[in-house]
């Protein structure tokens, strides 16, 4: 293990070393206090003014609240939508987590725990509804990871079982390790191992670790992150920088800062520990248990990885092109795959992107906005159409378990029938000309 893991470091300095010369110029790092930050005219990157303001129509279109562009860490663009100010605080929804993986690596250095610490270690005996040999396998890399095995969909009489951290929610459904699952709260018990670990709350942590380290202001409330859009530009430029603000090296742990921006583990090969990676072969989502072919954002570079939100709050740190991008508002309103995890607003957001030098060319995939399906929710039968060729469609229950099929289509608008089935949340896979759409589904 050790010989792996000291061949992985290798691979990453190589790699970091290689990105840092291609970006050839050194990071900026705004100062710790005050509204002073450098910013480069768009023009220097050959950018467009009228397609910066196509872009900025198309985030107001899509109700976004605040949106910042750094290179190599300075402001390229920056603008506030409404009545939404450089001051106005926003929840970060569970693109926070990404700034928990952060806080575990200081922790795991500072020798408070390791990740391959049993979690009742930190959370004590009971903190699940499993036997104590399951639950004493269960491990803080599962938790971070989201491969603890706990059932994301227990049967419960919690009014939120997706956040619940009582032991009646926590119940065992696989191995740690075999089964991948989001899962808010397992995630949420990340906060009480940090603060059983350091004997202080998740926000003195978080303060003394992180935030007076690189100017950042913030708040968690019940495990969400509230703060300014620079808040969070000011995190995705420290995770650029690989753990170091303005020479000062906030996380030493290149083993943990590699894994925490790689796949964490085989099942889905798009999560880090607690964030979201570009450039896979496959990827799975929340709700799902199938792998989907295909990288995450095809639009987006392959080296990217991300702090993605409910909503839409969005966190883009892109190496190889010395970005970061960030997002804050409401939800964006694009069908597809959306819930806790949207992320069809990230694709045609770098469609804009792509195409803000002058002279360059939309890189689009699928028009996914094309697909209408009504009535959803629906009580037996959904309508779909298209303005395209549709090869066929596959259906699929919450578990991955396909329960309708059809092929062969020949008119629009089809119907998928759903009569028979259970209530709640489906998956509809549809394989048009140009690729692969999906869309959520429910039946009342």
């Amino acid at each position: 293990m050790k010989i792996i893991r000291a061949t992985l470091l290798s691979l990453f300095l190589i790699v970091h070393s290689i990105t840092l010369f291609s970006q050839n110029t050194p990071l900026y790092f705004p100062p710790l206090v005050g509204s002073s930050w450098q910013m480069i005219p768009p023009s220097t990157l050959g950018f467009c003014p009228d397609r910066i303001d196509s872009l900025y129509h198309y985030l107001e279109a899509t109700n976004t609240k605040s949106f910042i562009l750094l290179k190599d860490g300075k402001i390229v663009l920056e603008r506030y939508f409404g009545t939404f100010t450089q001051d106005s605080l926003w929840y970060w929804a569970s693109a926070g987590k990404s700034l928990s993986a952060f806080l575990v690596g200081q922790a795991q250095e500072e020798g408070l725990f390791s990740i391959d610490d049993p979690s009742s270690d930190y959370l004590g005996d009971g903190w699940t509804s499993c036997t104590p040999a399951q639950e004493g396998a269960i491990t803080i890399h599962h938790q971070i990871s989201m491969t603890s095995g706990l059932d994301d969909t227990p049967v419960t009489t919690d009014p939120d079982p997706a956040n619940c951290t009582d032991p009646s929610c926590l119940q065992f459904l696989a191995a740690p390790g075999t089964r991948w699952a989001y899962h808010n709260g397992v995630y949420h018990l990340v906060h009480d191992v940090i603060e059983a670990a350091s004997n202080q709350s998740i926000n003195l942590f978080t303060k003394t670790r992180l935030f007076d380290k690189v100017g950042m202001k913030g708040l968690w409330i019940d495990h969400i992150m509230y703060g300014r859009a620079r808040d969070m530009a000011r995190f995705g430029l420290l995770t650029l920088a690989n753990g170091v603000w303005n020479g000062d090296t906030l996380l030493h742990d290149q083993n943990y800062l590699y894994a925490m921006s790689h796949p964490s583990q085989t099942l889905n090969l798009a999560y880090g520990y607690l964030w979201w990676l570009n450039g896979q072969s496959s990827y799975m989502v929340p709700g799902l248990q199938f792998q989907i072919p295909g990288k995450l954002i095809p639009n987006a570079p392959d080296d990217m990885f991300a702090a993605l939100g409910k909503n839409d709050q969005k966190i883009h740190v892109v190496p190889s092109k010395g970005w970061v991008v960030v997002r804050q508002g409401n939800d964006a309103g694009l069908p597809g795959l959306a819930g806790l995890v949207p992320i069809a607003f990230d694709n045609l957001l770098w469609g804009y992107l792509n195409t803000l030098q002058c002279g360059s060319v939309a890189t689009s995939e699928v028009g996914e906005a094309s697909l209408r399906v009504w009535p959803n929710p629906s009580g037996n039968v959904w309508q779909v159409d298209y303005p395209g060729v549709v090869s066929g469609w596959t259906l699929y229950d919450a578990q991955g378990r396909q329960v309708r099929a059809a092929e062969g289509l020949s008119e629009m608008p089809f119907r998928v029938d759903g009569a028979g089935l259970e209530p709640g949340g489906y998956w509809l896979k549809v394989v048009v000309k140009e690729g692969v759409i999906w869309r959520r589904m429910v039946k009342g």
